[in-house]
Formats: C-alpha cells, sequence, structure tokens
C-alpha cells in the first residue's frame, strides 16, 4: 500500500509483464460510466487481468504484533476486531467476490505477541527474519501456510521499507525501495522458509505523525485505524494476487493472480 508509484516488493517488474497472457475476461461487471461514482471516466487501461496464478478464496489470517511490549490490550483488541469485521463485512465481501467462481470466507486465527526487538528501519530482509524465527519456535503450528497470510504489526515510531539483499536496481544501478516515511503503509509477499514451506505474509507500519513526521499513511483520527486499512488492503491484495513475489524471482507472469497490464494489484488501482 503505498502512494509511490514503484515498489518491487509488491509490484511485478514491468518487464515481466511484456510478454503476459490472460487467462479471462476481466470482472464481470462492465467498465461503464454508469457504473462508476460521480466525477470518474473509465478508464480500460486500468482493467484487472486474470493470470494463471492461484488465488486464496479460503483465506485464513493471523495477527502478530512485534515488540509485542510496546503495544497495549485496548489497541490491539481494536485493530483485532475491526479488522475482522472489514474482513467479513457482507458489502466489501460483494465487491471482492467479482474476482472469484467460487464463494469466498476467511478466518481470523487470533493473534500473537513477539518480544524480539524490532530495528528502528524494518526491512524486507527483517520480514524474513521474523518469519524464519516465528517457524523454528513454534508459532506457525497448526496452521495451513498454504492458505493463511501472517500479518506482522509494527510498533509505533518503526520505519517500514521494501529494501532487500539482491533488490531491484533502476536503469541507473541505484537499488530501488519504498518508505514509510515517503507514503508506504505496508506491503503483502511470500517468503521461502529453510524447510522449503511457502509463507504469505503481510506488514504494516504504524501509520501516524510524530514530532511533525509522517510515518506511513496517518489519515484517520486515531492511529489504530490506519494499521486497519493497511492491513484490510494488503489481505485483500494477498488473497487476489498471493504470489506476486515469486513473480519477479522467477520471471513468471503466468504466476499472477488478478493484475492490471498497466501495474497494480485490485488495491492499488482504486487509489
Amino acid at each position: 500500500m503505498s502512494r509511490q508509484k514503484r515498489s518491487y516488493v509488491v509490484k511485478v517488474d514491468p518487464r515481466v509483464l511484456q510478454a503476459h497472457e490472460s487467462r479471462t475476461t476481466p470482472p464481470r461487471v462492465a467498465q461503464t460510466a454508469r457504473h462508476l461514482a460521480p466525477g470518474f471516466q473509465p478508464r480500460p487501461n486500468l482493467n484487472m487481468k486474470r493470470f494463471r496464478g492461484r488465488l486464496l478464496a479460503g483465506l485464513s489470517y493471523l495477527n502478530v504484533y512485534l515488540e509485542g511490549a510496546r503495544w497495549s490490550a485496548p489497541e490491539m483488541d481494536a485493530i483485532d476486531c475491526a479488522l475482522a469485521g472489514a474482513m467479513s463485512d457482507l458489502g466489501l465481501n460483494n465487491v471482492v467476490r467479482q474476482y472469484f467462481e467460487e464463494s469466498i470466507s476467511t478466518t481470523f486465527l487470533g493473534r500473537k505477541t513477539d518480544a524480539a526487538t524490532v530495528p528502528s528501519t524494518y526491512t524486507r530482509d527483517d520480514v524474513s527474519a521474523t518469519l524464519d524465527a516465528l517457524l523454528a519456535a513454534g508459532q506457525l503450528n497448526g496452521i495451513d501456510l498454504s492458505t493463511a497470510v501472517i500479518c506482522l504489526l509494527l510498533p509505533r515510531g518503526a520505519i517500514l521499507d521494501t529494501s532487500a539483499t539482491g533488490g531491484v536496481e533502476d536503469e541507473g544501478g541505484e537499488k530501488e525501495f519504498d518508505s514509510s516515511l515517503d507514503g508506504l503503509g505496508g506491503y503483502h509477499g511470500s517468503h521461502n522458509a529453510p524447510d522449503g514451506s511457502i509463507i504469505y505474509f503481510a506488514v504494516a507500519v504504524f501509520s501516524e505523525i510524530i514530532g511533525g513526521r509522517r510515518n506511513g499513511i496517518p489519515i484517520f483520527d486515531e492511529a489504530w485505524k490506519n494499521v486497519v486499512a493497511t492491513l484490510y488492503h494488503e489481505l485483500t491484495e494477498a488473497r487476489t494476487d498471493p504470489d506476486v513475489e515469486e513473480v519477479n524471482r522467477a520471471n513468471k507472469s503466468a504466476l499472477l493472480g488478478w493484475y492490471s497490464a498497466s501495474g497494480g494489484e485490485i488495491g492499488d488501482i482504486p487509489i
């Protein structure tokens, strides 16, 4: 979830899309002016395309509050309750349902707290390290990782970015990444664990303004609500395009789920 145009953890390298083939047509609801909110015009270039990748019709998710001692119980309760409400909301699910041939369902697996210290800037490499530690400690035992998304929630003040060892370089050879100091709220992806399992994840920054500095996307009157909005966004994208990171790693556009040829997942196109 980013206000920037480029984020190569959650966006596909345009070069991967050059030779793509769409398996099916866009959603069944035609994009005409009468279906749009007042003041908007159809933009067919943003139409979503169904690729050959898997979808998560039956989604489950676990909330993991990082550096748990820095979270209050009321904050965690509010986030858990509001996010579960959004993921089960009939109106919201009716919007997402058009991307599936079957019915969709969501299961909240509860929450855990992790005591490990979070670095001041939490990177994509830190995401992998956290997931490996949770797996090794047995914290993910009993979870069907093929359909679950592990949500990592950063504590107040931590900066989130997408930098990673061996990350994508731009044409000038510079590493490309997004930062929560520049409008990044969160992102989702997949991690190849040492035991061979694939762990889907979503990570969210605690979006707020502290001392005049904007971190993440603080738009609500209470900061915890920003976390809910970010995680709803990322879980919806993970549901409709879970293997987006593997697309870049394997250079295979066929692994995409729903994606716009112009670049973007279903949560990004409205933004």
